[in-house]
């Protein structure tokens, strides 16, 4: 049975427009944040004279008495934003109108609640960043780089892991993340959520979907250094540290736009598909780890070095941009390759 299906012409052409029409949407939604953003007006002092004000988030900043100078601010100001905003309803309807027609082509492929919470994290900027999309969730970005559809079970997923990146400046936490960081995301999307412990590194809402903060072990390990939260809330979840995440931390990563499951786009970043393979592999290998998800760590693991051989062969376990990762990983690469069986080694590797 196949692993997975070749996108068809049609679905590609209808995904290439969806990706087209959400980078459009994007960039000039950044565009109005950077430059549009907050209010601007006139203001009349005291001593009469009116004087222009900027409002950025709740702080207002005078730019100047009225002149014609800052007639011309306010008045650009203005122009622009009204018509940054029209293109932007534009690009929204278009994005409307593409969904219910992705959804009909069965393009539609990341859970509903995993693609609200990345969308609420690259709004503030953590994506790619301070956080990458690790575990299952990720297969989604590997499927769409290679134009296929994966058919089995191996996408079922109710959680997501978010791999923390300690190492990410606090100038990147925005002031719009609030005070409970995380946790207080997830209860913006779904107020139902709720860490499962005092200084849990998990969350679940009441369906019983998973939120995993999880960050690698440092090199030293009497260290204490690295961030581990996202605020100083005591109910913010705390990144556990695991084993072996170092490795995907400092891996190669990719991006890819994918579609959720009502038809809208998103874009997140995760690790490079050789290194996801063999972490897999790894994690397959390892006494301590739950005997049903060994086993589907290895399928996931072969799965994508199949998507890799047949769909993307210009990325090569042999290549120098692996060289983060340690040998004794790397040399776990022949295992995740078919033996052709008329070049079968008929010496011992002596």
């Amino acid at each position: 049975m196949n692993k997975f299906n070749e996108l068809s012409s049609d679905q590609i052409r209808q995904h290439v427009d969806t990706e087209q029409t959400y980078e459009v949407y994007a960039k000039s939604l950044r565009e109005y944040d950077q430059r549009f953003s907050g209010s601007m007006s006139w203001k009349t002092s005291t001593n009469g004279k009116e004087y222009l004000y900027k409002k950025t988030g709740s702080i207002w900043k005078s730019l100047g008495p009225r002149s014609p100078e800052t007639q011309t601010i306010h008045d650009h100001f203005h122009s622009g934003r009204d018509s940054s905003k029209a293109r932007l309803a534009r690009l929204a309807q278009r994005l409307d109108e593409l969904a219910p027609v992705n959804r009909a082509m069965a393009l539609g492929r990341v859970p509903l609640l995993t693609a609200r919470i990345i969308r609420a994290l690259d709004k503030l900027g953590l994506m790619g960043t301070a956080v990458d999309v690790v575990g299952t969730n990720a297969l989604f970005v590997y499927e769409r780089l290679a134009g296929v559809q994966i058919t089995s079970g191996l996408l079922s997923t109710q959680d997501v892991d978010l791999l923390m990146d300690s190492r990410f400046s606090l100038r990147l936490i925005s002031k719009e993340f609030g005070a409970k960081g995380l946790i207080g995301l997830l209860q913006k999307i779904d107020h139902s959520f709720a860490p499962l412990a005092r200084n849990s590194y998990r969350a679940a809402n009441r369906e019983g979907f998973l939120v995993d903060l999880i960050k690698p072990t440092p090199k030293n390990i009497m260290s204490t250094n690295g961030k581990s939260r996202f605020s100083a809330d005591e109910e913010d979840l705390q990144a556990i540290e695991i084993e072996g995440l170092s490795w995907l931390v400092n891996s190669p990563k990719v991006s890819a736009v994918v579609i959720d499951q009502r038809g809208y786009p998103l874009e997140y970043s995760c690790p490079d598909p050789r290194a996801f393979a063999l972490h897999k592999l790894w994690l397959s290998r390892r006494a301590d780890r739950d005997a049903a998800k060994r086993v589907r760590d290895g399928m996931q693991a072969l799965v994508v070095a199949d998507l890799i051989r047949a769909q993307l062969p210009h990325l090569s376990f042999d290549s120098n941009d692996l060289q983060a990762l340690p040998l004794a990983l790397r040399q776990l690469a022949p295992e995740l390759q078919p033996v052709d069986d008329e070049n079968q080694r008929i010496i011992p590797n002596w």
